[in-house]
C-alpha cells in the first residue's frame, strides 16, 4: 500500500492514525507511517486529532512511583553512569538541554506512556477466567476539542463515562447519550450528567463493527421521547473502537 491508496480508504486512514497514537501499530507498519506523516500535511492532521482525543484519557491515571531499578537503568542506556565521571550526567544534561530533538522525543516518549498507562487501567479489571473486549470512544465537538471520554466493559455489561470539561445545560434540556449502528439506525443509551462520572448499561453486541460511532444530542429535559430517534442536534460524537 502507498500513500495515495490510504488516502483514498478514509476508515483505514482513522485506524492506523489511532493505533500510531496508541502505540499499538508497530514495527516497518509504524515506520512506513511516520515516513507518510512527513510527506502529507493532512496524514498529520488526522494523527493531531487523535491525540487531542485520546491525551485528556492520561488525566484520569493516578500517580505511580517508579521503582529504584528505573532511573539507573535510563542512566545506563544514555551512558550516563556516576561510577565513572560524577559529573559527566550534569555535563551532558546540559548538552540534551540545548538539543531541540531530544525534548520532541521526550515529549512523545511521555504521551505514549500516559496512553499505554491509560490502556492498561482499562483493562485491569479483566478476570482472566472470563473473557473481557474493551471498547473507549472520544466524543469531541465541532472544533474538535475532547468532551467526554467513554469505556466500555463487555464482561460487566457497563459503559464508563467521563466528562472531560463541566457542559453548561439549560435546566430545561438533556444530554443524551445513542449508538449509531452500521445501518444508520440509532439507539438510545441514556441520559449523561452535565459533568463528573457515570455509567450506564451497555447493552449486548455493542461492538465496533456493529456500533462504529456513538453521539450525543441536546434533548428536551428528560431525553428523546423515542428511544430509537433523536429530537435535538448532535453536539458531541466518536468513533467507537475496540482496545
Amino acid at each position: 500500500m502507498n500513500l495515495l491508496q490510504l488516502k483514498n480508504n478514509p476508515s483505514l486512514l482513522e485506524k492506523l492514525a489511532s493505533e500510531y497514537v496508541l502505540g499499538s501499530l508497530r514495527g516497518g507498519a509504524r515506520r512506513r507511517f511516520e515516513l507518510w506523516l512527513k510527506q502529507d500535511a493532512a496524514l498529520l492532521q488526522v494523527v493531531r486529532q487523535w491525540e487531542s482525543h485520546l491525551l485528556p484519557m492520561a488525566e484520569f491515571a493516578p500517580k505511580a512511583q517508579p521503582s529504584a531499578q528505573v532511573w539507573p537503568a535510563i542512566e545506563k542506556q544514555l551512558g550516563l553512569s556516576r561510577q565513572k565521571d560524577p559529573w559527566a550526567y550534569w555535563r551532558s544534561w546540559g548538552n540534551l538541554r540545548e538539543d531541540l530533538a531530544f525534548w520532541r522525543g521526550l515529549g512523545l516518549f511521555s504521551s505514549t506512556i500516559a496512553l499505554v498507562l491509560v490502556t492498561v487501567l482499562l483493562s485491569r479489571q479483566a478476570d482472566q477466567a472470563q473473557v473481557q473486549t474493551s471498547y473507549i470512544a472520544s466524543l469531541a465537538d465541532d472544533k474538535a476539542q475532547a468532551v467526554a471520554i467513554i469505556t466500555g466493559d463487555t464482561r460487566r455489561g457497563q459503559l464508563q463515562v467521563r466528562m472531560v470539561a463541566a457542559q453548561n445545560i439549560a435546566a430545561d434540556k438533556s444530554l443524551e447519550l445513542w449508538a449509531v449502528g452500521k445501518d444508520g439506525k440509532v439507539k438510545s443509551l441514556g441520559l449523561l450528567a452535565d459533568n463528573g462520572s457515570m455509567t450506564l448499561k451497555m447493552p449486548a453486541g455493542m461492538t465496533a463493527d456493529n456500533v462504529p460511532l456513538l453521539a450525543v444530542t441536546l434533548e428536551p429535559k428528560g431525553g428523546s421521547g423515542n428511544p430509537e430517534k433523536p429530537s435535538g442536534p448532535i453536539i458531541f460524537k466518536g468513533n467507537w473502537i475496540q482496545i
